[in-house]
């Protein structure tokens, strides 16, 4: 059993901010495949089910996240090797993504709570580019919506990086990384 995690922030309100680039990218997932989210409260988190594949999106703000991941992996019995977190990086620019095998936390918040949570940094990521930040905060740029302008790149990379992360699952990060980075 694999473990999907998109980060965000729940609500209507950030539904199409930068920071909700992991959101987004399982949403596209579900309305290509056809598979929907239901409320695990419990677990906090929006979760789907595919063949062998548990996806989630937290219901605790991107500051909690590892909260809802460490809950799933305990219920399910998923191994940290077995999880891949899609989350937002704002070093990188919009149109491109990069998988890491592990790392810090690079300034994420979401990552930062995954790592405490889960107890180690040894777990696959999806970067998904937001950047390029312009000289403002970057809590004011990662809580913005993304212009109309982007609206057609951001289609591209949410397709793109479901593509690359169905072809992470069939064949390693290693290999993933040398074919998307």
């Amino acid at each position: 059993m694999k473990l999907i995690a998109g980060l965000g922030n729940i609500g209507e309100k950030y539904c199409f901010t930068r920071h909700n680039a992991g959101f987004m990218v399982l949403d596209k997932w579900a309305a290509d495949e056809g598979f929907s989210f239901r409320e695990e409260k419990k677990l906090k988190c929006l979760l789907a089910k595919k063949d062998d594949i548990i996806f989630i999106k937290p219901t605790t703000f991107m500051n909690l996240s590892g909260e809802a991941v460490r809950a799933v992996m305990d219920y399910y019995k998923i191994d940290v090797k077995d999880i891949l977190i899609i989350y937002d990086d704002i070093a990188l620019d919009l149109g491109k993504i990069r998988f890491r095998a592990n790392g810090s936390d690079g300034g994420h918040n979401g990552i930062k709570s995954i790592i405490q949570h889960v107890g180690t940094k040894s777990f696959d990521r999806l970067k998904v580019g937001i950047g390029p930040q312009p000289n403002i905060p970057s809590e004011n740029y990662v809580l913005a919506n993304f212009p109309k302008e982007q609206h057609e790149e951001l289609k591209t990379v949410l397709k793109k990086s479901i593509e690359a992360v169905e072809f992470c699952i069939e064949n390693g990060i290693q290999k993933a990384q040398n074919k998307f980075n």
